[in-house]
């Protein structure tokens, strides 16, 4: 497999026709290589447009997908980011290329001590790995200015709204299969927030997420 070209189809046939336009993310996409971060023996399956199974019941998400949530969060150089849910560590990899400090938690030891591997290769220093369950919030190092969950949530706590600075943006794809929403939650200051909806899609759940209530009567 011609690894470049690969890569290149990725990005024009899969990323660009998905809205993603942004050159930074899109040059990022390039540099950054997605098959040192996909499980062993995946390779074959970097640059496809599904999810890569990571084994514990989770999965990587696809591509198009990383890179529009990449876009959306608007990442900038100042950003303390908080990432739920490691996984591979590909998309910790992109956040900490763009912002200052990256704060991945996943549930998984599996995971965090994988992506902390492949993360030092890549010689990354401004980011903290830490295993724990942060499916309904992680406020330890908060506040912070970018919030994102790489597994999906039935409801999304207030918590994580309550841990972003004036000006902070959370993504969360919101909802129960076969109808989620990735939604992006601005904090516009005085506490409060303003949502808008992006995009349907469906991704795996957070393991002890947040369920919708059910009333019995």
């Amino acid at each position: 497999m011609d690894i470049e070209h690969a890569r290149f189809n990725m990005v024009e046939q899969q990323i660009r026709p998905w809205e993603v336009l942004d050159p930074v993310v899109l040059d990022l996409l390039m540099r950054l290589h997605r098959e040192d971060f996909v499980p062993e023996g995946h390779c074959a399956l970097a640059f496809a447009d599904l999810e890569i199974p990571l084994g514990h019941g989770e999965t990587m998400l696809s591509p198009k997908l990383e890179a529009r949530m990449l876009q959306e969060l608007g990442v900038q150089r100042s950003d303390s980011i908080l990432e739920i849910g490691t996984g591979s560590g590909y998309m910790t990899a992109l956040l900490a290329s763009l912002g200052r400090h990256v704060y991945s938690v996943d549930i998984v030891p599996d995971f965090t001590r994988a992506a902390a591997t492949r993360l030092a290769e890549y010689g990354m220093t401004n980011l903290t790995l830490e295993t724990g369950d942060a499916a309904r919030g992680w406020d330890k190092h908060g506040p912070y200015d970018v919030i994102v969950l790489t597994g999906s949530v039935p409801v999304l706590p207030e918590s994580f709204q309550r841990s972003l600075n004036p000006g902070g943006r959370l993504l969360a794809v919101v909802g129960v299969a076969p109808a989620m929403q990735a939604k992006l939650i601005t904090h516009t200051g005085s506490g409060a927030c303003q949502t808008t909806g992006l995009f349907e899609t469906c991704i795996t759940p957070l393991k002890n997420a947040q369920q919708l209530q059910r009333f019995v009567f």
